[in-house]
């Protein structure tokens, strides 16, 4: 038999074992996954990407509007 993977936790670094009884993985509890999940609703973490609004990215889908 094969030992499990172990990773580090992306938040606080604990090793968690790569398995399907490792329920929050790659996260090491659930508290460490929703301070993950905050740091994305704040805008803390970034896909990097070009610096256009969403206005300008969908502007051509919608007809103008009439103020």
């Amino acid at each position: 038999m094969t030992q499990p993977s172990v990773v580090n936790c992306p938040t606080c670094g604990a090793p968690v074992e790569w398995t399907a009884a490792s329920l929050n993985r790659p996260f090491c509890s659930d508290r460490c996954k929703l301070i993950d999940l905050g740091a994305w609703a704040s805008e803390e973490h970034k896909i990097a990407g070009r610096e256009e609004s969403e206005d300008e990215l969908f502007s051509g889908d919608l007809p103008p509007s009439h103020h």
